[in-house]
């Protein structure tokens, strides 16, 4: 039987699960054939104000059999009617069911075409970088592998905008994708040298004016041997939290798809 789940947290579906892949997109710069790395840069308005962000790639994935979910920790409400539209992975639960529902993500996420848990990144892959370049990937544009598993145990709270500052608690799928098509390298670099920040924040304050959510999203390129030096120069707990890096705010979770750069809150699996 089909079941149609609630919506917010409640007294007993108190602690938010994120279930969501993270990927490295990384490339060869065509003039010199140094590694890079791409983030999702992404303006957000706030009330008055708009943050600038960079983050990995990808975002939730999708439950495909409810049911399995249900049967397996009774009943979970999702975090937002977005959430529930597009069957996100974004869920209220009873905190004594986390560690069953986190044993049960890690062993389904290692396989391929699951049938309860999407897998993979490419659907929201595809997304971002049609929302940030308007260009439809091909899968022959890239290769994809997956790298590693990583759980947030602690619960902290959100900055998700449908479910702000709820304790939360996250596991990570995550892949590197190696784009190979100098067309779409091309247009990841010129992306990252022609949006300013402040060009971000202006689309972001027009989608709004618009009637959006004051969103606007763009490409940021990275040298990754830069980058990487960086995160191996901070002390472990440094690399818990958003830094600063060439006048960019890097999200704490680019330390998760960095070589052994994973910060102490993650726990590989």
């Amino acid at each position: 039987m089909k079941r149609n789940p609630g919506i917010g947290a409640t007294p007993d579906l108190s602690l938010r699960v994120s279930i969501a892949t993270l990927v490295r997109v990384v490339f060869k710069h065509p003039r010199d054939g140094e590694w890079m790395l791409a983030l999702e840069r992404k303006a957000t308005l706030h009330g008055t104000k708009v943050e600038v962000k960079s983050q990995p790639f990808g975002g939730a994935i999708r439950i495909l059999d409810l049911d399995a979910i249900h049967n397996l920790i009774g009943d979970f409400h999702f975090d937002s009617e977005h959430s529930r539209t597009e069957q996100d992975f974004r869920l209220f639960i009873r905190p004594s069911a986390w560690s069953m529902l986190r044993e049960f993500c890690i062993q389904h996420l290692s396989r391929v075409d699951d049938p309860i848990l999407e897998t993979g990144p490419e659907r929201e892959l595809f997304e971002e970088l049609f929302e940030t370049l308007k260009i439809d990937l091909k899968s022959e544009q890239y290769v994809s592998k997956p790298v590693a598993i990583l759980v947030e145990n602690e619960a902290a709270p959100t900055e998700n905008v449908h479910a702000s500052g709820y304790p939360t608690v996250r596991v990570y799928r995550i892949f590197q994708a190696s784009i190979t098509d100098s067309v779409l390298i091309h247009a990841m670099i010129k992306n990252s040298e022609d949006v300013s920040h402040s060009d971000l924040c202006e689309l972001a304050l027009k989608d709004a004016q618009n009637g959006g959510k004051g969103w606007a999203n763009a490409v940021l390129v990275l040298p990754w041997k830069r980058i990487h030096d960086v995160y191996r120069s901070m002390s472990p707990n440094e690399r818990n939290v958003p830094i600063t890096f060439e006048n960019n705010q890097l999200d704490d979770t680019v330390a998760a798809i960095l070589e052994g750069m994973a910060a102490p809150k993650y726990q590989q699996m």
